[in-house]
């Protein structure tokens, strides 16, 4: 029950046509998504709300998938 919010976030992406957004990025930059995630978590100014968010998510989305 608790990993549901990663599924309807999942449900979400889908319907907006942003899901792999992200990876998108990172791959662009010659990175892995976690990679990228921890460089925008290091330093979220120099990017903008929503790579930020994007970041954000991709790492508690990895941390709870670590957990089960």
């Amino acid at each position: 029950m608790a990993v549901n919010w990663v599924r309807r976030a999942a449900q979400a992406m889908e319907r907006k046509g942003t899901k792999g957004a992200f990876t998108k990025q990172a791959r662009a930059r010659g990175m892995t998504p976690m990679e990228f995630a921890r460089k925008v978590k290091a330093n979220p100014s120099a990017y903008d709300t929503t790579t930020v968010r994007r970041a954000m998510f991709a790492l508690n989305a990895n941390s709870r998938r670590r957990k089960r």
